[in-house]
């Protein structure tokens, strides 16, 4: 048990070393150009609709289905639903605590309600992703010491870890946006994956049961992206709309075509 736990742990920490790499990119920008920033804003929303559906809904039907304690479709959907309805509150706890907290200097920075919902949405959508890590390596513990069975855990990561990337700039890059130093951006930015470690032990140690929840998570997880790529990621990168018309747009349909490219490839 202490071997695979083990494992897990060192698989999870390379995925959070990936989101890391890609918060780093924010050192690039001397000083933050809107183009460029809403084609990579463009990319983060497009990155997380695909993962949305292909590293998130679709293992949860196919869990689901495996599993068969409850229709394949009900979980999805109310797990989906549950997510946004989660970020959808989050948003507005978020508006009336900044309300509150700067009643006295008039309204609230909207803009910086958006970085919030946006950071938390990447943090939520990293805890399923350490669990899908920690259970491919935790079922190895039933004596499945094979090396496809260990090459597919591992192939698992890896997939994971590639789609961190563009998840770490999806952070960065908005706070450094919104005058925050290169040094902050990059250190929020990979905070948001720190939680994948943990996940990743907890799913290893408790395999049993993270096989029942994890189909609901990972379809909570997709509700919640949905919502903010949708609602705040959107509606931010097409701000210069009418001087550059497809930029953002083409950067959506890149993201999404290369986190659909990687999934597909990866299995």
């Amino acid at each position: 048990m202490n071997e695979i736990v083990l494992m897990a742990l060192i698989a999870t920490l390379g995925t959070w070393s990936v989101t890391a790499l890609g918060a780093a990119t924010v050192v690039f920008f001397r000083s933050p150009n809107p183009r460029a920033l809403n084609l990579m804003l463009g990319f983060a929303a497009g990155v997380m609709i695909a993962a949305s559906f292909w590293s998130l809904l679709q293992p949860a039907i196919e869990r689901a289905e495996t599993a068969g304690n409850a229709p394949a479709w009900l979980i999805a959907t109310l797990g989906f639903l549950g997510g946004a309805l989660f970020m959808w509150g989050s948003d507005k706890c978020v508006t009336w605590a900044r309300r509150r907290a700067n009643s006295a200097q008039g309204r609230p920075n909207e803009r910086m309600n958006r970085i919030i919902m946006l950071v938390l949405s990447i943090t939520l959508h990293n805890i399923p992703e350490g669990l899908a890590v920690g259970v491919a390596f935790g079922t190895l513990q039933n004596g499945n010491w094979s090396m496809e069975s260990l090459m597919g855990a591992v192939t698992i990561a890896v997939g994971i870890g590639l789609q961190n990337f563009p998840e770490g700039a999806a952070v960065s890059i908005p706070l450094r946006r919104e005058g925050y130093s290169r040094r902050r951006s990059f250190l929020l930015g990979q905070a948001s994956g720190i939680v994948e470690p943990v996940a990743g032990v907890v799913g290893a140690v408790l395999v049993v049961s993270m096989e029942a929840i994890l189909p609901y998570a990972l379809a909570f997880a997709a509700g919640a992206m949905v919502l903010v790529a949708v609602h705040e990621l959107i509606p931010e990168c097409q701000q210069s709309q009418k001087a550059q018309p497809y930029a953002a747009t083409m950067g959506i349909v890149a993201g999404f075509a290369v986190m659909m490219l990687l999934d597909v490839m990866l299995g």
